[in-house]
């Protein structure tokens, strides 16, 4: 009976090391965008359109402009162009973690923080 659990858990682990999701991340470096995430308990929608260097971003009723630089075909660094206060001058890694045919998924944090967020984005144009 063990040899056969083990050969089970041997042959998941194989065939799921085999399997590798596709990321076409270079669709995504430049459109326009939605991003949908819950604050203090309600939904709140960002939009934004990017281009290869630079992200416009309209939350609640509010524009930024952020420079946007690639560090491969899948990781960013957004560097707000105006910023208010200290917080806003620190610079945001983002990284394309999965993507399908209406957006993706990715990790973000401010650059040097270990505390590392998850969002999911919608292509719209």
């Amino acid at each position: 009976m063990k040899k056969n659990s083990l050969a089970v858990v041997v042959l998941a682990l194989t065939l799921a090391s085999c399997y590798n999701q596709e990321r076409n991340c270079t669709d995504y470096k430049t459109g326009k965008f939605e991003f949908v995430q819950e604050i203090d308990g309600q939904e709140k929608k960002s939009v934004f359109e990017r281009t290869e260097n630079l992200q416009i971003e309209t939350f609640d009723g509010k524009t930024d402009t952020a420079s946007v630089r690639w560090v491969n075909d899948c990781e960013f660094v957004l560097q707000k162009l105006h910023p208010k206060n200290m917080q806003e001058k620190k610079a945001i890694g983002m990284k394309i973690l999965t993507t399908s045919d209406k957006g993706y998924t990715f990790e973000y944090a401010f650059v040097g923080d270990a505390k590392k967020q998850r969002g999911t984005v919608t292509k719209i144009e």
